[in-house]
């Protein structure tokens, strides 16, 4: 048993004054408010739960920045980007995918993301052919959540057909192709190896990627029994096109009316709804898995903010491709878009006098735990021991208190203020620097350079 003390600590009631935190075993036991320090060890000023990253693909943070030059003759678009990751993907082996994620999940660590969902379809040899191990590239991903000391939701994801029409994948695709057969039995021994800081899931890579028929398969099996589930869907208005064409209904419409759709579920982006769909998503549980820089990036447009939350929706935010690696810029960018789109300010905030910056950063607590299904995103009894303090010796912090804390953090800069971070009870970040920094940066920089020359 260790005992902390906070000043002030955001607990599911919002912000608790003089806050006594009991761990033990990598779990709160206790966070008692209004108590004394009796001995505990000083924390900080704030200290917040850990925040959940509901979407990721490890991977694509080595090819940050190498698509933002103008392609042919045509506009640029999400479908013209997805041609150059298609291009850096086919280079990344087991080796590679190590190194890259470790050093992408000591970014997260830094920058107050205390687990990830990682959404991961490379499963096989850039050339279709299975690894000796079919959970090779799993189990990259795995160790490299280990050695970075992030928690890990890792969701094996089915990918089987090129679009809505049934094509089969093209050869770029051809790694990310897993027969239902395969793709259950990977779920299955993957699922012997979960503890406290490892949760397997399932994804659907999307409705067009995922027959039907096989839709309704790996639904009944036993591994979608428990567990989250999560699938992209609505990101590009051609999928929305191509949907009604094929399906002869929109795809957040077609989801809800064809699955059992519940707080288990997360929808990746659903970026193109009508306001019957936004409705109806609400009312489902199922949380809005959102991704605003890398929505932003791609061109994909903005997610109806305002509407879902006016109906009592549920959203988590990841960093998707990782253009940023940052809740606070994903957060921000969330309520800038919808400034911009609606020119009007605090849209978030649906009542009078509430705070912008509180009611984001809770319900992204709240959905990404429930996201990535683990005990995460609140100091309380049985909560992980997932820690964040900020730096309150910032300038930026200066004459700030509870009331303006996390509206300042979101919404005054960006110079880092996580200066200290625990997960699961261990302190993986102190004074801004990562425990293991240096040697995983350094086999990160090599293994990019060999990528970029080969």
């Amino acid at each position: 048993m260790a005992n902390h003390f906070a000043d002030f600590a955001w607990t599911p009631q919002g912000w608790a004054r003089d806050v006594r935190i009991a761990l033990d075993a990598g779990a709160v036991r206790a966070a008692t408010p209004n108590a004394g320090r009796d001995g505990a060890e000083p924390l900080g000023r704030f200290v917040l739960p850990g925040m959940p990253n509901l979407h990721s693909h490890a991977f694509q943070r080595a090819m940050a920045g190498l698509a933002e030059r103008r392609g042919g003759a045509g506009e640029d678009s999400f479908w013209t980007w997805r041609e150059t990751m298609y291009a850096f993907a086919g280079r990344i082996g087991p080796e590679e995918l190590r190194a890259i994620a470790a050093q992408l999940y000591v970014e997260m660590l830094k920058a107050g993301y205390t687990q990830v969902c990682e959404f991961h379809y490379l499963h096989h040899q850039p050339d279709g052919r299975p690894y000796a191990d079919a959970a090779a590239m799993s189990l990259a991903l795995i160790e490299a959540a280990q050695e970075a000391g992030i928690g890990l939701t890792l969701l094996p994801t089915l990918y089987q057909t090129g679009g809505f029409d049934g094509r089969p994948l093209g050869e770029r695709q051809r790694r990310f192709g897993l027969e239902l057969a395969a793709y259950l039995r990977l779920v299955e021994n993957l699922r012997k190896l979960e503890n406290s800081t490892l949760r397997i899931g399932i994804a659907l890579h999307s409705l067009r990627a995922v027959p039907e028929a096989v839709l309704r398969e790996v639904l009944a099996a036993d591994v979608a029994r428990r567990g989250p589930i999560h699938i992209h869907i609505a990101e590009q208005i051609g999928e929305v096109q191509d949907c009604l064409a094929l399906r002869g209904a929109r795809p957040v419409e077609w989801l809800l009316d064809h699955a059992p759709v519940d707080r288990r579920w997360c929808l990746v982006h659903a970026t193109h709804m009508t306001a019957a769909e936004t409705g109806a998503l609400a009312r489902s549980g199922a949380v809005a898995g959102l991704c605003p820089t890398t929505e932003a990036n791609l061109g994909d447009g903005l997610f109806p903010l305002r509407d879902h939350l006016e109906a009592g929706g549920a959203f988590g935010i990841g960093s998707d491709s990782h253009i940023s690696v940052s809740p606070v810029e994903e957060l921000r960018w969330l309520e800038y878009g919808q400034r911009l789109k609606t020119q009007h300010r605090n849209v978030a905030a649906l009542a009078p006098g509430a705070s912008v910056g509180e009611t984001l950063w809770q319900a992204a607590l709240q959905g990404g735990a429930r996201a990535a299904d683990a005990p995460l995103g609140r100091l309380d009894a049985g909560a992980r021991a997932d820690l964040v303090v900020l730096d309150e010796a910032s300038p930026l912090l200066a004459a700030r208190d509870e009331r303006s804390l996390i509206d300042t953090f979101l919404f005054a800069g960006n110079a880092p203020l996580v200066r200290h971070v625990m997960c699961g009870g261990a302190w993986v970040v102190r004074d801004f620097r990562h425990r293991d920094e240096s040697r995983i940066a350094a086999r990160y920089s090599e293994t990019v350079a060999r990528l970029r020359s080969a």
